[in-house]
């Protein structure tokens, strides 16, 4: 039986246990560049034990940020202050990813702690925000353009140019971030997709965009590294994305050479009630996972070691996902392996804490 300090090798990269740390925007950066701010929030979670650590949605155009303080990877000078981030996480056992994103029609907003609404060009704003339709994400926020198939493509280009550069800047995972009303997850969802061209209406159209980015990254990330896709698995609520869309969007990904599922849920519209609680996404992961014969990540409210490792020990997902309890615990997987009996992957320099 599988347990959480099991190891997992997806093509060449394993994991020396199966926790992970959830992609969390800092909302730190300036003009997309890494700083010291990533090196700590980021390296401190390597040297807490767990095996993969992945950086925050980074986003592949200016445009595409959710905030302007956001992290990005849309120009080659955005290589090299990751360089010394990912060579440290690597130099604690941690496998380095990252998640590429475009924020679509949610993009342009003021950081959470800064009241999180949608801001203009006074406050580093943009007007420029694009989507599948041109429908704002609630009121108040941006009209979105909608993407003619030229621009649907460039943006496309965009995702993959962001891919190489990643490649190039040492992440050896990759997550395509198509979940929480971003703009891939705008294109799946029928309740932002209003289009009635090749990128809207069926299934197999709301799918395209996705299908067609997954399709140019795989070609230029590198055969031995994962590629994963995080999407939201349901709407929750009538007319939306569903589970059933989820399993067999994942059976589509699969032979095109995803390699896991990062299965979250919601965000695409507001006021949608979400039955949040203790491992509240975890049968979304299951059923993912057993749907289409893929492994895949769980996240949402996961905090207690035995938690956890129920979540791998009966097969429900292949890794763990935690975000807000690694921000207050860094180093939750040492604590974890203590509470689990396992041997806990300590630094040298820590052991006497230990």
């Amino acid at each position: 039986m599988t347990h959480l300090f099991d190891s997992l090798t997806l093509r060449g990269v394993t994991l020396r246990n199966r926790i992970g740390v959830s992609p969390m925007c800092q909302y730190s950066s300036d003009d997309g560049f890494a700083n010291d701010w990533h090196m700590v929030h980021l390296g401190s979670r390597a040297a807490g034990g767990a095996a993969l650590v992945i950086a925050e949605a980074t986003a592949v155009e200016a445009r595409g940020r959710i905030s302007p303080r956001d992290l990005g990877l849309w120009t080659d000078a955005h290589i090299e202050p990751l360089l010394p981030i990912t060579r440290f996480i690597k130099s604690q056992g941690a496998v380095p990813g990252i998640q590429i994103a475009h924020a679509g029609r949610k993009a342009s907003t003021a950081r959470p702690w800064e009241g999180g609404k949608p801001v203009g060009s006074e406050a580093g704003g943009w007007e420029n925000v694009v989507g599948p339709s041109a429908v704002p994400f609630a009121e108040g926020y941006h009209l979105p353009h909608e993407l003619t198939v030229e621009e649907i493509q460039e943006v496309q280009r965009a995702f993959r140019d962001a891919a190489v550069r990643a490649d190039a800047a040492g992440f050896d995972w990759l997550e395509l971030h198509g979940a929480h009303g971003y703009l891939i997850n705008s294109f799946l969802s029928p309740l932002a997709n209003h289009r009635t061209d090749d990128y809207g209406g069926s299934f197999d159209n709301r799918i395209r965009f996705l299908m067609e980015i997954t399709q140019l990254v795989r070609a230029v990330w590198p055969e031995h590294k994962p590629l994963t896709v995080r999407f939201s698995a349901t709407d929750w609520t009538e007319g939306g994305w569903t589970v059933d869309d989820s399993v067999e969007l994942a059976c589509r990904l699969k032979p095109e050479g995803v390699d896991l599922i990062d299965c979250s849920s919601g965000g695409v519209a507001p006021g949608i009630a979400i039955p949040a609680g203790a491992s509240y996404q975890v049968p979304l992961a299951e059923a993912v996972r057993r749907g289409a014969d893929i492994p895949t990540a769980a996240v949402g409210m996961i905090t207690e070691p035995m938690q956890a490792d129920e979540i791998i020990r009966n097969g429900r997902a292949d890794v763990v996902l935690l975000a807000r309890e690694m921000l207050r615990d860094p180093y939750w997987p040492l604590h974890a392996a203590g509470k689990l009996k396992q041997q806990p992957p300590v630094p040298p320099q820590y052991l006497r804490g230990f």
